[in-house]
């Protein structure tokens, strides 16, 4: 059985779980990372009640020795890979102290780089397999008060640029998905209800829409490669 490795997994109408539920019915073994284990367990059930095969690991993918033995317990068969781990911190640059601006970039980057060179170190044995991160519009370019969002999220795509041109030729595809907007999810709607309700459906980006691009990303063949997918909503002002 192929085996699908999604790190950044939280609540059960999120990108991260949505994720994992549609590569399970794909067939692949998925195994879900995120710190909190509750969340993990209660969707893995849900998973293999539908006749599909999942593992909870509870990891930090900041932290380089869990994120080793999270590609460890994964094994051989590794054949998708998915960072889907961010943040989205605000604040003036002028007020930030170090620490504020390091933990930004070390979710949004350095976790990024730890999680895609052990995918790749697994990837690379059998010269196959199929590397993805989840971007924002703030890949592209920097916006007033989310300084270090913006740079760390920028950081993250140069870095899988670069993944994608050393490992190409070794049949590894990596690619990295712009969501420019807010999700239709749980994280929007239930946190910030005012925000939803002012943007309305059609000013969310489906989160089922979002899931069928990773999809397609994974199913092209080496012959038409995709690095990267913007997404975005029919309003929105880009």
């Amino acid at each position: 059985m192929k085996k699908a490795v999604i790190i950044g997994v939280g609540t059960e109408q999120g990108l991260g779980a949505q994720l994992a539920k549609r590569f399970a019915s794909e067939g692949l073994h998925v195994f879900v990372a995120s710190r909190t284990q509750s969340r993990l367990d209660a969707l893995t059930v849900e998973i293999e009640q539908a006749g599909g095969k999942a593992t909870a690991v509870c990891a930090d993918a900041t932290n380089e020795e869990q994120v080793i033995k999270l590609f460890e317990k994964a094994g051989s068969g590794l054949d998708l890979a998915i960072y889907n781990t961010g943040n989205n911190y605000p604040g003036q640059i002028i007020d930030m102290d170090a620490e504020y601006f390091k933990k930004s970039w070390e979710s949004c980057c350095f976790g990024g780089f730890l999680f895609g060179r052990e995918a790749i170190r697994h990837m690379v044995k059998s010269r196959r397999g199929t590397l993805l991160f989840t971007g924002a519009s703030a890949s592209l370019r920097g916006r007033a008060n989310f300084g270090a969002f913006n740079s760390a999220k920028a950081g993250l795509r140069t870095l899988a640029q670069a993944m994608a041109k050393e490992y190409g030729p070794k049949g590894i595809h990596v690619g990295h998905v712009v969501i420019d907007g807010a999700i239709a999810g749980d994280k929007i709607m239930r946190h910030l209800p005012e925000l939803a309700k002012k943007l309305g459906e059609d000013g969310m980006i489906n989160l089922e829409g979002i899931v069928e691009s990773y999809v397609h990303l994974y199913r092209q063949s080496a012959g038409a490669w995709t690095f990267e997918l913007d997404l975005r909503t029919s309003i929105e002002k880009w």
